[in-house]
């Protein structure tokens, strides 16, 4: 994707959004400008968003390149245009006013802010109706994170068996995406009408269920130096306004590795690697998502509730 020129405008949709420095390298190992990220950034919009909708969103802000400071920004910053949807978000002792992606100009600016990663929420912006639904996640999460890159073959073998357990004994539908940095997140869609904790608990008995049954494995245990298996199932994200590498989301690593949504099939390919799709490489899988489909496509269908997995879990695990 080629750089943009530094002191220009792009139309996005309806707007016009201004570039600044779009020269300047983020990733020096691998000369990829700003202008390349904004680039990968307008072109992943379209299936990006349906992801990003409705959710608030943290960003990992990388001004000087990824070898620079980390800025993680939650509040909306003083300069950002009007157009830029926000929402106010309750935290102890005050609020946030975080951004909410709903278009390509969004990401497009955010990405002119050096914004390298997106982080929304793993539950949405609730209706008048509803002004508590951001207590009450529509997504739960398993982080499964080996030691280092080198157990990555791990990984998969434990994200498969993880989605025997939710989708053959549990009945809940299972998705899958590479994080682009260590491991896989396998998440579920919910209806959203539970609080957190009792939604954290489930995973919780879910993964040390998994761990049971493979013990050489999956390690439940959250100090490292008490792990005994290769792969740590994390279900801590699963909490009020921890967020989780967004779908499409590049990482700030060498390389520029972007989150990507894989199909089961992809997951049991030996082939596959965490950091498999790269900014420079997503042009091709975007363009055969045009013939093969978004490996997520369909995944509001699927969101339900945990009354009845709970009680099938309570016979395996009582």
């Amino acid at each position: 994707m080629a750089s943009t020129t530094t002191r220009e405008q792009v139309k996005v949709g309806r707007l016009t959004v201004a570039l600044t420095n779009t020269g300047k390298v983020l990733f020096p190992d691998d000369g990829i400008t700003k202008g390349d990220l904004i680039g990968y950034y307008q072109a992943a919009a379209d299936v990006m968003l349906p992801y990003l909708r409705d959710r608030p969103v943290a960003m990992a802000r990388y001004p000087d390149g990824i070898t620079g400071e980390r800025i993680f920004q939650k509040n909306v910053g003083r300069h950002f245009p009007d157009w830029i949807p926000r929402v106010e978000v309750g935290k102890q002792g005050g609020q946030l006013c975080q951004v909410v992606c709903t278009k390509a100009a969004d990401l497009v600016y955010l990405a002119n802010q050096a914004t390298i990663e997106l982080h929304p929420f793993l539950s949405r912006v609730g209706q008048e109706d509803s002004p508590d639904q951001l207590h009450r996640p529509d997504m739960l999460i398993f982080d499964l994170d080996p030691p280092d890159t080198g157990h990555f073959e791990a990984v998969r073998t434990a994200a498969l068996r993880l989605r025997e357990i939710l989708e053959d004994d549990l009945g809940l539908a299972a998705f899958v995406k590479t994080t682009g940095s260590k491991g896989l997140h396998v998440q579920v869609p919910l209806n959203g009408r539970e609080d957190f904790d009792p939604v954290r608990e489930f995973a919780r008995d879910v993964a040390a269920l998994l761990a049971a049954a493979e013990p050489d494995l999956v390690t439940v245990e959250q100090r490292k130096d008490a792990r005994h298996g290769p792969v740590y199932a994390d279900i801590m994200r699963n909490a009020y306004a921890q967020t989780a590498v967004a779908a499409y989301s590049v990482r700030a690593r060498p390389g520029a590795p972007v989150a990507t949504p894989v199909s089961w099939d992809e997951v049991a390919d030996p082939a596959l690697a965490a950091d498999s799709f790269t900014l420079r490489t997503m042009s091709d899988r975007l363009a055969q998502l045009g013939k093969t489909g978004d490996p997520w496509a369909g995944m509001s269908r699927h969101r339900q509730g945990l009354s009845r997995p709970r009680r099938l879990l309570a016979r395996k695990h009582p």
